[in-house]
């Protein structure tokens, strides 16, 4: 009879993929939590603007009307917008776009548009989308073809952006959940050969939904997967059953103990009806005079700091200014103190040491 071997420790459960992405682990969060990120974040921009403000005029902030969270984030959503209209003039794929509204969203969960205006940002976030999906473009032919834009507008934030992203650029998105689900429903029992011809239009409505989805919170709230099914359900509701259905009677073996266990049906649809609830309600595009309403204010309250010309943007740079220079100065300091022969300090003789005879010098007739 075979030994057992009692410390032997239980097997480990794999995390599926996305589980052990950056985007699982660092920007997913509840609806409430979004909401109070936010919120601090206008809190706070507020609080550093109005002192600002009353530093070089005092009394100036009574009269300012400040851009709430709610107006911040419907500027962002407008720029989100703005992006598929580049990406459709210059022939991007869906990946760049959508990356490209991923770190857009994203910025604005670390900074404020008080201090930096996302049609500056957008333009950023797009150029550096194109790196990170291997779909580059020069600057020169990218700033070219965007009217009152040098290449400096893009670069001075690229750093700033990438920074706040925590330098993680990928991004997994619900368009492709989107394919992979496509592609199973065309393997389904009882599925015609030409399902994928006579019946695109399911697919292409299915993406609409999930371009809309981009103008939500949804990517931070579920899974790829999640919203792509809850996009084919509002679209085909009986399909996206029968593959749910399809995923669920498929048995788990036993001995496959890195197979998660499933979510209950139950919870499944809870989500996908949120999700819809969320693309339904959520998923447009902001009206233009609404937009303008909150860009008119916010050149009235943008932060002083950041704005060229101002006493206290002149203050700032002046201040930046001098601490390059003591930092300049320090460096020259130092490499005057290490300016010496590469070879060292000339050897010379040794010289006696007092107290000691040198008795070789001495004679022994004496």
């Amino acid at each position: 009879m075979p030994s057992v071997d009692n410390n032997a420790s239980p097997p480990s459960t794999k995390k599926p993929l996305y589980e052990a992405s950056t985007q699982f682990k660092n920007w997913r969060y509840s609806p409430d939590h979004l909401a109070h990120i936010r919120s601090t974040l206008n809190e706070a921009a507020v609080g550093v603007i109005r002192k600002t403000f009353e530093a070089y005029e005092p009394g100036s902030s009574s009269n300012v009307s400040f851009v709430t969270a709610d107006e911040e984030h419907l500027l962002v959503t407008f720029y989100i917008h703005k992006i598929g209209q580049l990406c459709g003039h210059f022939r991007f794929p869906e990946e760049v776009e959508a990356t490209a509204a991923s770190y857009l969203k994203r910025f604005y969960l670390k900074n404020t548009v008080m201090d930096w205006h996302p049609k500056n940002v957008m333009l950023t976030a797009l150029f550096l989308a194109t790196k990170t999906t291997n779909n580059p473009i020069s600057l020169d032919a990218y700033t070219s073809h965007i009217p009152n834009t040098i290449a400096s507008d893009v670069l001075d934030l690229e750093f700033l952006v990438a920074q706040s992203l925590r330098f993680e650029f990928a991004v997994w998105h619900a368009h492709r959940a989107l394919w992979g689900i496509w592609l199973d429903i065309q393997n389904l029992p009882n599925t015609p050969p030409d399902f994928a011809k006579t019946e695109s239009a399911i697919y292409d409505s299915a993406l609409t939904h999930v371009r809309a989805a981009r103008l939500t919170d949804a990517e931070f709230i579920y899974t790829p997967s999640q919203i792509a099914l809850a996009c084919i359900s509002l679209v085909a509701p009986d399909l996206a059953n029968q593959w749910l259905e399809s995923k669920e009677n498929t048995p788990i073996p036993e001995s496959r103990v890195d197979i998660p266990p499933r979510p209950s049906s139950t919870a499944i649809s809870a989500s996908l009806e949120a999700i819809r609830n969320m693309i339904t309600n959520s998923g447009k595009v902001p009206h233009v005079e609404a937009v303008r309403e909150v860009d008119k204010r916010l050149k009235l309250c943008k932060n002083p700091e950041k704005v060229v010309g101002t006493k206290a943007y002149l203050a700032r740079k002046a201040e930046a200014e001098k601490k390059a220079e003591e930092k300049r100065n320090k460096k020259v300091e130092g490499q005057k103190a290490n300016d010496r022969d590469p070879f060292g300090q000339e050897l010379g003789e040794p010289a006696a040491k007092p107290g000691l005879v040198d008795y070789d010098d001495e004679s022994d007739d004496e």
